[in-house]
């Protein structure tokens, strides 16, 4: 594994988010698509987890957020950031704070 210094870390924008919508999207089996509030405004999401993860059950949950990722355009729709989870067993596992934290709180 390789390192990164201190200074590429602090340019990462890593942020408590809390899901406000999320739909399917219906031309793809695997995406979803999320509003999340990140505090400062709320930004579109576009991730893999329909496989794992019920749209309906995401609303509400806080999530942690890349915020300063270059947008990516997917299946039509923008996505202004990375929902951050684990992998295992070659399944997402969503990253959420231990206890509720402020929206927009600054990870780091």
């Amino acid at each position: 594994m390789s390192t990164i210094k201190l200074s590429d870390f602090q340019k990462l924008d890593i942020r408590v988010g809390r899901v406000i919508e999320a739909q399917p999207i219906q031309k793809s089996d695997k995406l979803i698509l999320l509003k999340v509030d990140i505090g400062s405004e709320v930004r579109q999401l576009v991730a893999g987890l329909r496989p794992y993860y019920k749209p309906e059950d995401l609303i509400g949950k806080e999530i942690i957020v890349l915020a300063n990722l270059e947008p990516k355009q997917l299946m039509g729709y923008t996505s202004q950031g990375m929902l951050l989870a684990a992998v295992e067993d070659g399944k997402p596992v969503i990253l959420v704070p231990e206890k509720e934290v402020k929206v927009g709180a600054k990870i780091g």
